[in-house]
C-alpha cells in the first residue's frame, strides 16, 4: 500500500509499505482494509498510540471510497482496537501477550478433563456403505417417497409457526404416538407427559447420568456392552463396573449390592448388544426388585428390538411392574435412518415432576418439521408397514449370512444373537487378533467390528467380530465371507 499524505507516525509508513495491495477481483474491499489493519495492531506493527491517518487521506491512498474507509474504522472502533480523541484517532493500548501463540504450544499442549481422558476411543467412524457395518439399516429400502410426502405435509399444515422454538419435551403429537406405538408392541406403561424426545439415545442416556448421578457415583454396565454406555458414564466421571453377560443376559450377584449399591445401571435386556442375549424374567423381577430397595435407577436401552425374527417382540422391562424405577431409551436411528438423529426416552413417573424443570432448561425444541412428519409417518401406518418389510428383509439377510459362515469359514467359530436386531456376533479362537482383523477387513470394503473392543478388558472368550448385515444385500454374503475367510488367514500367519 502507498503511504497516504499527511500521515505523522512513521509506524504507519513501514506498516503500508509491507502491507499487500488490496485485491480487485470481487472480494470486499472493507472486509480486506478491515482485516490488514485489525493484524497490523495485533502483530505489534502498529504499536499503541499510532495515530490513524484521515479517511480521505487513507481511501485516496489504498483506492477505495472514503466511506469505506469511515466503516472500517467504525468497526475498529467498536471493537476496541482504535479510539478516538482531540489528537486524532489512535491505535489502542491492548494487553500483549509475553510468548507468542506458537511458543504457547510449544511450552504446553492442550490437555482435556480427567472425565474426557475416561472416555473410550475407537477406530475412524467406517463409511455406513462399507458392508457388516453394525447398527446400518437398508438405507436404500427406505420408503423416501412416504417421508416426503410426511415432511411436506406438515409444512403446508403449520407453514413458518414451525420455524420458532417448540416443546423441550418434543411436540405433543410425536410424544403421543412414540408412546401408543410402545404400549402396543413392547407393553410400556405411561403416559405421554413421561415421553421426551432427544436427539438420539446418546443424549437420553447422557441426560440419565447428568441428572441422576454425580462424579464418583457408582454405576454398573454390562460387559461386554455398548460403547456409548461406556462413554456416557465416563463422561459423568462415575465409578463404573463391569457386570459379566451370558446366555440369560447381565448377571449381576447380591453380594454387589451389598457391597456398594449403584446410582445407575445400564442394560440392554431385550438384545442385548453385543451378544444378542435375551434378559430373563427372573433377573428382570430382580434387578427391579434390588434397584428399587437401593435407590437406583435403571437405564433400559431398546435399541433395536422391533426387528424380531419370529412372534411378538420381546417385552419392555419398563412394562412389567406399575411404577419400576426405570427409564426407557430409545432411537429410530435403527428403525429409520441414522441421520433423523431422533430418539425418545420415558421418564417413570415419580421421576417426571423432579426432571422436568431441569430438562425444559436443558432442552430446546427443535426439529419441528421432522418430528411432527414423524408423528403422521406413524399415525398413518407407514412405520408399521417399513418394520414389517425390514423384518422379512433383515430375516433373509441374517440367514445368507448364517449359511455363508457355515459353508466358508473353516476356522472354529461360534454364532451368537441374530434372533433379533441387525446383527450378529462371530465368535473366534483368542489366537485370531480380532483387531487386526477388523482393520484389515477395512482395507477390503467391510466394516465389523472388534468384539474385544466392546469387553472392559481383554478375556479370551470376548474374541471375534460383530457383523452387521443390515446394510448388506443377501447376494454378498459369500463372497465377502470367504474374503473374511482369507482374512483371518492373514491376521493369524503376520
Amino acid at each position: 500500500m502507498p503511504m497516504p499524505p499527511h500521515a505523522d507516525d512513521a509506524a504507519w509508513s513501514d506498516f503500508l509499505a509491507g502491507s499487500p495491495p488490496l485485491r480487485r477481483d470481487g472480494a470486499s474491499l472493507q472486509g480486506q482494509l478491515l482485516r490488514h489493519l485489525r493484524a497490523g495492531i495485533l502483530d505489534g506493527r502498529l504499536p499503541a498510540g499510532s495515530r490513524l491517518p484521515g479517511s480521505r487521506a487513507l481511501a485516496d491512498a489504498v483506492g477505495v471510497s472514503r466511506n469505506t474507509v469511515t466503516a472500517v474504522y467504525e468497526l475498529l472502533g467498536a471493537e476496541g482496537f482504535i479510539a478516538a480523541g482531540r489528537q486524532g484517532t489512535r491505535v489502542a493500548a491492548l494487553p500483549r501477550l509475553r510468548t507468542s501463540p506458537a511458543d504457547v504450544r510449544v511450552a504446553r499442549a492442550p490437555v482435556l478433563s480427567e472425565r474426557a481422558m475416561r472416555i473410550p476411543r475407537r477406530a475412524a467412524t467406517a463409511d455406513d456403505t462399507l458392508a457388516f457395518r453394525p447398527g446400518v439399516p437398508a438405507l436404500d429400502h427406505f420408503p423416501a417417497g412416504t417421508w416426503k410426502r410426511c415432511m411436506d405435509k406438515a409444512m403446508a399444515a403449520h407453514g413458518d409457526t414451525l420455524l420458532g422454538h417448540g416443546d423441550p419435551f418434543g411436540e405433543p403429537a410425536l410424544r403421543a404416538a412414540v408412546l401408543r406405538h410402545l404400549t402396543l408392541s413392547r407393553g410400556v406403561r405411561a403416559t405421554p407427559e413421561q415421553v421426551v424426545i432427544t436427539t438420539g439415545a446418546q443424549e437420553a442416556l447422557g441426560l440419565c447420568v447428568r441428572l441422576l448421578a454425580d462424579a464418583g457415583d457408582a454405576g454398573w454396565i454390562e460387559d461386554p456392552g455398548y460403547r456409548g454406555a461406556q462413554q456416557a458414564f465416563a463422561a459423568g466421571a462415575l465409578d463404573v463396573t463391569a457386570c459379566p453377560v451370558d446366555d440369560a443376559g447381565i448377571v449381576i450377584a447380591d453380594e454387589a449390592w451389598q457391597a456398594r449399591s449403584p446410582k445407575l445401571v445400564y442394560t440392554t435386556p431385550s438384545h442385548q448388544y453385543p451378544l444378542g442375549s435375551v434378559l430373563s424374567a427372573a433377573r428382570r423381577l430382580a434387578l427391579i426388585e434390588k434397584a428399587t430397595s437401593h435407590g437406583t435407577w435403571i437405564i433400559e436401552d431398546d435399541y433395536d428390538s422391533e426387528f424380531r425374527r419370529s412372534g411378538e417382540s420381546i417385552g419392555a422391562m419398563q412394562g412389567m411392574l406399575p411404577d419400576a424405577p426405570v427409564l426407557y431409551v430409545g432411537t429410530f436411528s435403527k428403525t429409520l435412518f441414522p441421520a433423523l438423529r431422533m430418539g425418545f426416552m420415558i421418564l417413570p413417573e415419580a421421576l417426571r415432576p423432579v426432571m422436568a424443570p431441569v430438562l425444559a432448561e436443558l432442552l430446546r425444541g427443535g426439529r419441528r418439521v421432522e418430528q411432527l412428519a414423524l408423528a403422521d409417518f406413524i399415525h398413518g401406518g407407514g412405520f408399521g408397514r417399513h418394520l414389517s418389510a425390514m423384518r422379512r428383509l433383515y430375516r433373509q439377510r441374517r440367514d445368507a449370512l448364517q449359511e455363508a459362515l457355515a459353508t466358508q469359514l473353516s476356522v472354529p467359530h461360534r454364532i451368537t444373537g441374530g434372533d433379533s436386531g441387525m446383527h450378529l456376533s462371530l465368535h473366534l479362537p483368542a489366537h485370531v487378533p480380532d483387531r487386526r482383523l477388523a482393520f484389515m477387513a477395512r482395507e477390503h470394503g467391510m466394516a465389523p467390528e472388534p468384539l474385544s473392543a466392546f469387553a472392559s478388558s481383554a478375556h479370551p472368550t470376548c474374541n471375534g467380530l460383530v457383523l452387521g448385515y443390515g446394510n448388506t444385500d443377501a447376494s454378498r454374503m459369500k463372497a465377502l465371507v470367504r474374503s473374511l475367510a482369507t482374512l483371518i488367514e492373514r491376521a493369524v500367519t503376520r
